[in-house]
């Protein structure tokens, strides 16, 4: 089971946010998103369990709980072509309009 996991603090490490969910169960892999410029933390990641229902037991014991000074949030991971589904539209690309621009007259 892949989980999302929000709200971490910039600081908390990929060893003890494994450390938290190998409370529940197996972890086959962490991975905190880092920004590609700075190098820092974006403050979400995802953890991905050997099985669903330790997934589960991870997310209920998890979520909304305190670490490294935050509350985070941890959810079931929506696949990639289902993220966008839910968001407003985009625009842009040829012909689809896109932002006007800062201070732009017309």
């Amino acid at each position: 089971m892949n989980i999302f996991v929000a709200k971490l603090n910039f600081d908390t490490s990929e060893s003890t946010l494994q450390a938290a969910f190998e409370e529940y169960g197996a972890v086959d892999s962490v991975k905190i998103i880092m920004d590609k410029f700075s190098g820092k933390s974006k403050g979400f990641g995802f953890v991905e369990m050997a099985s669903d229902e330790e997934g589960q037991n991870a997310i209920n014991g998890l979520n909304d709980q305190e670490m490294d000074g935050r509350t985070i949030v941890a959810k079931v991971a929506e696949p990639r072509e289902n993220r966008n589904s839910n968001r407003g539209g985009g625009g842009g690309g040829y012909g689809g309009g896109g932002g006007g621009g800062y201070n732009k007259r017309y």
